[in-house]
């Protein structure tokens, strides 16, 4: 027999062969305890339920690590990750999916994918829609807005009948995001009115970028500007809070201090026509480009007003959203408008102690007159509408843009 010393100096008389089989089954018993341990830590952390729709839209797929990583949610928080593409191709999803589980994420509980609306949104604590509906410009505006309609109709309907009560909703894209809002609210009418966003904060990184490159400064240099109005169609960007830090110029200041981005330009003519012409046509180049379907600054946008929807704001700082009006800045009750606000206590504030000028209310009241014009259409089928009331005739007594206003204003001057 072979004897086998241990540790310590004590021997054993065991044979050699058992006591490795006996190690080789004590490891095994380990692991599977640590196995089972980290089960149950799993299954007793609470589960985040999220859906995306627009699942295929490729700023879906760099977002999906930021919401499970833990970033955003913390460490301890498990993420149900549901992705919808509504007639999506399956293949596609399904290899959305292996991807997704390739990660190994360990705060991934669940991954699914659909691509039908039969239940969708079960249980959602957090609904992203990607789905970017643009208006068919070869249609007459009535029959492509009634589309969109419909749809949204439809997906509001679903969200009330599936998702949790108190969901959150961001809705995202290039195009009329305000009747898409309405529309969503009209099915999902048990749903808290102001837990349903319109994400106009990839607008206003989009106007601090060039804003930035003007100025020499790092687009993060960039602060308070504010995009007003109906998201996807007519906005109005107002730099009279602005403000840009670490701008060089013969005075030498500190770090935190900063400029105010009317007085650095000095050009109110430029700030009123050239600047605001070069944010839409920049958003309509980036649309046609190769570059807008990788919705990198798309994804960023959602992230952030995410974070800052858990876990507030930054101090003094504001950004951009489209959100249900209570009658904030003279723009009608009910109606959906992009406007300054920031997140306190898990809600969002309108910064109502943001003073605008004359000039600019007469431009909000331009994007009421064109948002009522829009909501108009729902009322009544296309076939019975009355003509006379349609989108089209009103449109015909109203400017084709707002800088139109500033001309007829100082037409009437002269006057």
């Amino acid at each position: 027999m072979e004897y086998v010393q241990g540790y310590y100096g004590y021997f054993s008389d065991m044979q050699t062969d058992i006591m490795i089989k006996i190690a080789k089954e004590n490891f095994c018993t380990s692991i599977n305890e640590q196995q089972d341990e980290m089960s149950m830590r799993k299954n007793q952390m609470k589960q985040m339920s999220i859906w995306i729709s627009g699942a295929l839209n490729t700023a879906c797929s760099i977002l999906i690590p930021i919401l499970i990583s833990g970033e955003i949610f913390g460490e301890n928080q498990l993420i149900n990750l549901n992705l919808l593409d509504n007639e999506g191709s399956m293949s596609l999803l399904n290899g959305l999916q292996m991807e997704v589980e390739d990660m190994a994420c360990p705060l991934l509980y669940k991954v699914s994918v659909h691509n039908s609306l039969r239940k969708p949104f079960m249980d959602a604590d957090i609904i992203i829609i990607l789905d970017d509906i643009a208006p068919d410009e070869n249609q007459p505006i009535e029959d492509s807005y009634k589309s969109i309609i419909n749809l949204y109709q439809n997906i509001g309907v679903r969200i009330d009948t599936f998702a949790k009560s108190g969901v959150r909703v961001i809705v995202a894209g290039d195009h009329v995001l305000n009747l898409k809002i309405h529309n969503l609210l009209q099915g999902a009418i048990s749903i808290d009115r102001n837990n349903i966003i319109a994400l106009s904060t990839q607008l206003e990184g989009e106007t601090k970028a060039l804003l930035a490159r003007k100025l020499k400064v790092n687009t993060q240099d960039v602060k308070s500007v504010i995009v007003w109005g109906n998201i996807g169609r007519t906005t109005y960007i107002d730099l009279h809070r602005a403000r840009v830090h670490r701008y060089e110029n013969a005075v030498w200041c500190p770090a935190d201090f900063s400029h105010s981005v009317m007085e650095v330009i000095n050009d109110s003519e430029w700030i009123e026509t050239e600047f605001q012409e070069a944010v839409h046509s920049h958003r309509t180049t980036l649309q046609q480009m190769a570059i807008r379907p990788i919705g990198l600054s798309l994804a960023n946008a959602i992230y952030k007003v995410l974070q800052y929807w858990y876990f507030d704001s930054p101090p003094g700082e504001i950004l951009s959203l489209g959100v249900i009006s209570k009658g904030e800045f003279n723009i009608p009750a009910g109606l959906i408008f992009s406007m300054p606000v920031r997140f306190c206590g898990g809600k969002w504030v309108i910064q109502t102690d943001i003073e605008i000028s004359k000039k600019t209310q007469r431009k909000l009241q331009y994007i009421v007159q064109e948002l009522k014009m829009e909501e108009s259409i729902d009322f009544s089928p296309i076939t019975e509408m009355d003509m006379g009331n349609s989108l089209s005739s009103v449109a015909e007594h109203l400017p084709e843009s707002i800088g139109e206003i500033v001309q007829e204003e100082d037409n009437a001057k002269e006057e």
